[in-house]
């Protein structure tokens, strides 16, 4: 992406922000209302998220066994790459289950939740392409 480009899409992001902000702010409803439709919207994206990220920590567990299962016929050459593979997803699940921890408890951070969400689904597809590959 060029400078222009990048520049362009925070310029967008921001005045999208500021956008809503505004629109929330103006609404013809009282703070009370507001501040209870943000509240509400929140715990949406939280349970979304929740939701996602428990799908995705079943995925890999799944092809966690898989690799394992697939792993005792591998070859030597290919053996080294499946374990690396293997152990950058079993972190990638340590990590999403305490993300749903922290969620239960109420103290995740979106950013780290995004991460964790991102994390799973990145070790979920390199699995699934490395089994398909060598299979």
């Amino acid at each position: 992406m060029n400078k222009d480009t990048k520049r362009f899409a925070i310029g967008t992001l921001i005045a999208a922000a500021a956008g809503y902000v505004t629109g929330i702010l103006t609404a013809p409803k009282s703070g009370k209302e507001t501040r209870q439709d943000v509240k509400d919207t929140a715990t949406k994206a939280k349970r979304e998220a929740e939701k996602e990220l428990k799908k995705l920590h079943s995925e890999v567990s799944k092809q966690i066994d898989n690799a394992k299962a697939a792993g005792l016929k591998f070859k030597t050459q290919h053996k080294p790459e499946l374990d690396k593979a293997v152990a950058t997803a079993v972190t990638a699940k340590e990590k999403a289950r305490e993300m749903l921890t922290a969620l239960h408890e109420g103290s995740a951070d979106d950013k780290d939740l995004k991460k964790a969400i991102a994390d799973v689904n990145d070790a979920v597809s390199h699995l699934k392409n490395f089994l398909d590959k060598k299979s």
